[in-house]
Order: structure tokens, then C-alpha cells, then sequence
């Protein structure tokens, strides 16, 4: 099924979020933060603007996408500032879904051909700013292109008339009215610009206007209606609630009717309180919301699994997660992959700020990045030395050697694990 998307707009200058291409009043000066802040609040993509002059700013730029692309969990199109097919390249492996070729500019559209047949055309996007650009390309972009971003308003009328190709249409502050008009075009893939960006905290509302006026678009549509939870006595189910990422358990509390149906509604985390017998939206007064990610019942479905997006703490009391407080432990060696790699990895992060004597570590440090490189390429071909014997044994070993040095060498370029499983759900 084929959703409408809203799709906020992030114009990067000199590091900070601005209002637009001809407006620098800066937004937000964090421009990572800010495309959390879109995908917490369900927007469907993100279209990043590269507005920097100079190669030096164009690479600080493309640091920003980079982390944007890590931190936010859209899809985000990569824009501005592309010359050649290397900046493509630049975009797509920062983390970028897409990249986007200005066809205002004659150098962009000489290189669709060969980008979309290195890449992908599912991966290649075209920035219009006159209609007649669609006219003029129409058998290129048919061809190489899998979608257009209408960049100024004042071609949407005549770029819808002339093509049926899926387009994104740029508008700046306008009426409900209008986007709902615009989104029952058939070739409207999506809205995006200023009126999405205003729009941010509402996008759910704005779904559910949507769907009202039989528009479809990517929205919560619970598979279980309140009517068949097994409630407790006082009426309720009880939620517990993991951070989506690590599966940590952050606390426990309990839905009213009220309160499911206002999670599904707005996408925040929404409980009943028993202690004040009323409505309780966590972070609403200390800002530290939880954005669900799923929610799923158990066997008998009198309790619910929430995964959550938590921003801050989850605890009143301060602390990420309401369970703290210890009663007993056994000792027992941890077996979960990403923790045991995080732990390793935070040894060796600290071996590198607090340098101990005598450390292997702190030596392949000192020697720098020559001998790091060195030591990962040995145990790289010890690998293959031990994968031609048969006991099974030798290459767990040497595989664990090279992981050790794997994970020095990211310390020294200052890669992390999330960096890094980010990047294989992507492949």
C-alpha cells in the first residue's frame, strides 16, 4: 500500500537548522536533535538541505548528515550542494536513503544516467524548481529517476497537470485545506517544506484528517480494540515499558480506555494514574516523553509491552529506568552480543582517555594508527590460516582477536557499535 508522506525539511548553514534557501534565521542549532524531534513525532521522511559554501563547510555538513541519518529512524534524502557523482556517493554513504540532484543546475542532469544506473534509480531523486525541467527530461527521468521534490510552490499547479511521475510537493504555511487537496492528487507521493516543518508536533492529527477525507497514509491502527484486554479489577491493564534500542525495562503502569485509545491517537506514551485518579501523558511537565515505537499484548492480553523512545529519564526519581533498586544478584557471564561488545568497547574507550601502564591497548594507542592497521591485517589473515583447520576452536580465537582490534581501530576513529549496527539494518 502506497502511504502519503509527510516529510519535514532541515537546511543545514554553517551547522545550524535555518528557516529556509533564502532565510537564514536559525531554528535550532542542533540540527541532529531537531531530526529526532521530526521522527519521534512520526514524520514519514526527511529531506536534509546541504547549504554550505566551500569544500571545508561542505564536509562539516556532511558530518551532520551523517549523524542525522544515525539518529534519526526516517528515511532521509540527502540534498544540496552536489556537483559530481562522488557527492552522491558522499550522501548515500553517510546514511542517506536518497540523493538528490538539482535540476536547475545543467551538471546535475548530465550525471542521472550514470548515478542511477551505480546506484539505483529507487535511490535518485530530482529537485525541480520550474515545470518546464520536467518537460524538458521527461524520458530521463522516466528512466533514472524514482521521484521529483517540486522545490517552489509556484510550479506545483502546472507540474501536476503536465506528469503523472510521483513528485514531492514543497509548500510554505498553508491551510489543512490545501495540503488535503494537494495529497488527493494521484501523482502527490508527499507534503514537505515549511507547512510540514510548522506542523511537526501535530503530524498525527494531521494523519487522522487524513484518513478522515479517505486519504492513506502511514498511521497507528491498533490490531487489538481496548474491548478485548482482560482488565483488571479497578478497570485497567498494565503496561510494561522497554527502551526500544536495548530492550531495558524502564518501568511499569497501568491504560485506562482513555488512555490506550490517546496513545494510539497522538504517538505518546499516555497512562492512567492511580495515586491522582486521572490522565497522565508522561513528560508533560518534565519534558521527558516516551514516543511509542510498538505495543503488544501478552498471551491472555491483560498486559501490554510498550517500546518506547524515552527521552531523558523514564524515573521520577532521576534515573533512566524505575529499576535500580538491587535485592539479590548471582554472577553469571553475559552472553548478549551487542552488550558484550559494548562492554569490551567501553574498556577500550576508557583505556584511551585514562591510560594504564603496561596496557596492550594504551601500546597500539601509542603507536598510532600504522600500527593498529598492522595488527588488524595479521589477525585478519590469521583467520583465514585457522578457517583450513579443522578444529573449530582456533577460528573462534582468532576471530575474537580480530574483534578486539576491530573495535581499538573504531575507538581511534571514533566509530560506534550503534554506528555500526545502524549501518547493517540498512544493508
Amino acid at each position: 500500500m502506497a502511504y502519503k508522506k509527510f516529510i519535514p525539511c532541515i537546511y543545514l548553514y554553517k551547522g545550524d537548522a535555518v528557516k529556509g534557501f533564502s532565510d537564514s534565521t536559525i531554528i535550532d542549532t542542533n540540527p541532529v536533535a531537531l531530526a529526532k524531534f521530526y521522527s519521534d513525532n512520526y514524520a514519514d521522511e526527511l529531506i536534509v538541505y546541504d547549504m554550505s559554501e566551500g569544500d571545508a563547510a561542505h564536509e562539516e555538513a556532511l558530518d551532520i548528515v551523517k549523524a542525522i541519518c544515525s539518529e534519526a529512524e526516517i528515511p532521509v534524502i540527502g540534498a544540496g550542494n552536489v556537483k559530481r557523482v562522488e557527492d552522491i556517493k558522499k550522501l548515500l554513504y553517510a546514511g542517506c536513503k536518497k540523493a538528490a540532484l538539482n535540476y536547475s543546475k545543467p551538471g546535475n542532469i548530465e550525471i542521472t544516467a550514470e548515478v542511477s544506473k551505480r546506484f539505483g534509480k529507487e535511490k535518485i531523486v530530482a529537485c525541480v524548481t520550474e515545470a518546464d525541467s520536467i518537460t524538458r527530461n521527461e524520458t530521463l527521468i522516466d528512466e533514472y529517476i524514482s521521484e521529483i521534490i517540486l522545490v517552489k510552490e509556484t510550479c506545483l499547479k502546472e507540474s501536476i497537470s503536465i506528469s503523472r511521475f510521483p513528485m514531492i510537493a514543497s509548500v510554505p504555511e498553508v491551510s489543512l485545506d490545501k495540503i488535503l487537496e494537494l495529497l488527493s492528487n494521484d501523482n502527490i507521493c508527499g507534503i514537505s517544506g515549511y507547512a510540514i516543518n510548522e506542523n511537526a508536533k501535530e503530524l498525527l492529527a494531521v494523519k487522522a484528517l487524513c484518513q478522515n477525507n479517505d486519504i492513506t497514509v502511514n498511521t497507528f491502527e491498533p490490531a487489538i480494540p481496548w474491548e478485548a484486554f482482560k482488565l483488571n479489577g479497578d478497570g485497567h491493564v498494565t503496561v510494561v515499558v522497554q527502551d526500544y534500542k536495548t530492550d531495558e525495562v524502564l518501568m511499569v503502569a497501568y491504560m485506562n480506555e482513555e488512555a490506550y485509545n490517546t496513545t494510539l491517537k497522538t504517538g505518546k506514551m499516555t497512562y492512567y494514574s492511580r495515586s491522582r485518579e486521572e490522565l497522565w501523558v508522561k513528560g508533560e511537565t518534565s519534558g521527558h516523553f516516551q514516543y511509542v515505537k510498538s505495543l503488544t499484548a501478552d498471551c491472555d492480553k491483560d498486559t501490554i509491552l510498550a517500546k518506547v523512545s524515552q527521552i531523558g529519564a523514564a524515573c521520577h526519581t532521576g534515573s533512566h529506568s524505575c529499576f535500580f533498586n538491587e535485592i539479590m544478584a548471582k554472577e553469571y557471564e553475559e552472553t548478549n552480543p551487542l552488550k558484550v561488545f559494548e562492554q569490551v568497547f567501553d574498556v577500550i574507550k576508557d583505556r584511551k582517555i585514562h591510560p594504564k601502564e603496561g596496557s596492550y591497548t594504551n601500546y597500539l594507542f601509542d603507536k598510532g594508527i600504522d600500527k593498529i592497521l598492522k595488527k588488524l591485517g595479521e589477525e585478519a589473515t590469521e583467520i583465514v590460516i585457522a578457517a583450513k583447520n579443522p578444529n573449530a576452536n582456533e577460528i573462534k580465537y582468532e576471530i575474537s582477536d580480530f574483534l578486539y582490534h576491530m573495535m581499538v581501530l573504531m575507538a581511534e576513529k571514533n566509530i560506534t557499535w550503534e554506528e555500526i549496527t545502524t549501518e547493517l539494518a540498512q544493508r
